[in-house]
């Protein structure tokens, strides 16, 4: 498959504390991660909280300037680019954030957050944007006829709808989905599921997807890279990592998906922090597979 995107060596430090008599400290949040996400899949980053996996997605798009590393998407390095080229780029780089009650301006109807996109690179008459507008509400299930309404007018899986609604608004090629589901009813994320891989197909896009559930990502993903302190310490084909996990964390991680069967036995397992050896590079376990083992 050809490479869409390419993350190298990508490194976020953090500096916090401090003061007269206390030297500050430096939280290594993300710590050398390198992956490649290819034309037309799914990739996912799964971990806990604070494993790094947001932070990475922030990065990739300079929402968070990184402290070093590459991301190439077709080529060429995203963190080299211009304010200018930078602009330029988001038209083909998106993101869908978590939560869709913070990530909306309750002070702006829906027509005008999904349309700032669209003047913001002067794109189209004011009657252009309102049609394109009405095809995205179309486009991601939503009723064209509650454009002026205000987020709070909406429910929780509609405001995330307008969120990728936005995110379209450009046509972009890769979007980054940052938990886009985690704050909604178990009821309402299956719909949003299905309508990303629906709006996958059809548009021809490229998904990072993050999260935490791993439920979600063996349903939707084609590849997932574990991420735990910063760093990837498994990563290979969605199914081979399900089936034959190596590294301890990713096997604490499955054990704790809840079993279909309520009956069937489970074997709980306790991530022990001396089985993880600290900066242990992925190796090749098998075709594709990879782990910091």
């Amino acid at each position: 498959m050809t490479p869409l995107v390419e993350v190298r060596h990508l490194v976020k430090h953090f500096e916090r504390g401090g003061g007269l008599f206390r030297a500050r400290t430096v939280v290594k949040a993300v710590d050398d991660v390198s992956f490649v996400v290819n034309e037309g899949e799914t990739f996912a980053l799964v971990g806990e909280s604070g494993s790094g996996k947001s932070t990475t997605g922030r990065c990739m798009l300079r929402l968070v300037a990184p402290t070093s590393g590459e991301v190439l998407f077709r080529g060429r390095d995203v963190l080299a680019y211009s304010s200018a080229e930078m602009r330029a780029a988001r038209r083909d780089m998106q993101m869908v954030f978590q939560d869709p009650y913070s990530s909306l301006n309750p002070r702006m109807r829906a027509f005008t957050i999904v349309e700032e996109p669209l003047v913001i690179h002067a794109i189209g008459s004011k009657a252009d944007r309102r049609a394109r507008v009405a095809d995205l509400f179309t486009l991601v299930g939503l009723d064209p006829g509650h454009l002026d309404r205000y987020p709070h007018e909406f429910s929780g899986g509609q405001r995330q709808r307008i969120g990728l609604a936005r995110a379209l608004a450009l046509n972009p090629s890769f979007i980054i989905a940052d938990e886009p589901v985690s704050a909604l009813d178990v009821s309402i994320q299956a719909q949003v599921i299905n309508l990303l891989m629906d709006l996958q197909e059809q548009l021809k896009l490229t998904y990072l997807f993050i999260a935490h559930d791993l439920r979600l990502v063996r349903h939707i993903s084609t590849r997932v890279a574990v991420m735990y302190l910063g760093r990837i310490v498994e990563m290979g084909n969605t199914a081979e990592i399900f089936a034959n996990a190596q590294h301890p964390y990713t096997k604490a991680l499955l054990s704790a998906v809840p079993a279909t069967d309520p009956d069937a036995p489970r074997a709980r397992i306790e991530l022990d922090p001396a089985l993880v050896a600290p900066g242990a590079p992925l190796r090749q376990v098998s075709e594709g597979h990879f782990a910091a083992v």
